[in-house]
């Protein structure tokens, strides 16, 4: 995220953007539940909204109260892979979205993974979240709720759809751009920075 260089990030668990960030994790099943099980869209609905409006709200809430925290920001993108790895799920098995896009984002993710290994002989777990990732993350967020509403029929599903599908396409190139800066910037660290010992690849 742009200006989080300058945050001094703390060992706290137990502060108000940790707290949103796990509810947002434990809606993750709520919202399968509601739209593979009875298939109650209106709550389903309910529940990305929240996820939406949790991801902008948790950080807001961490820098305006300095509650900035290491688990913090190993929560908050680990929700928002899950969030999207169960949305696409869920909507490529009630076909309101193409297989294709349910291979696609979930496979940005896989391939970073593969990533972690070689970072790690440099001494870093992750990279710092970029602002193209978190541009393309909100796109996604704002998107399936739209597409899960434009499953419907009349007007305002028809509205829906077509804005829905705006944010997916926008969202799923800003995805693997922003997955495709993540490969570059490694690509740079191993030319540019040394190898640790594996006693320190182990800590």
């Amino acid at each position: 995220m742009a200006g989080d260089a300058d945050v001094v990030l703390s060992d706290r668990v137990w502060t108000i953007p940790n707290l949103i960030s796990m509810l947002r994790l434990c809606g993750i099943p709520v919202f399968l539940y509601f739209v593979l099980g009875p298939e109650s869209d209106g709550l389903a609905l309910l529940v990305l909204a929240f996820a939406g409006l949790s991801d902008w709200l948790d950080g807001k809430l961490a820098r305006r109260f300095n509650q900035a925290t290491r688990l913090g920001q190993i929560l908050d993108p680990v929700a928002d892979r899950l969030y999207i790895l169960a949305v696409v799920v869920a909507f490529a098995i009630r076909d309101i979205i193409p297989i294709w896009l349910a291979i696609a984002l979930p496979l940005r993710d896989i391939l970073l993974m593969c990533l972690v290994p070689l970072l790690r002989t440099r001494g870093y777990s992750a990279l710092p979240v970029h602002f193209l990732g978190k541009s393309a993350t909100f796109c996604l967020l704002y998107a399936f709720p739209l597409l899960l509403l434009g499953d419907g029929t009349g007007a305002i599903a028809d509205l829906a759809y077509v804005f829905g599908w705006a944010f997916a396409i926008w969202g799923t190139a800003l995805y693997w751009w922003a997955g495709l800066l993540y490969a570059w910037q490694v690509r740079v660290l191993l030319a540019t920075t040394p190898r640790v010992d594996r006693e320190e690849v182990a800590r």
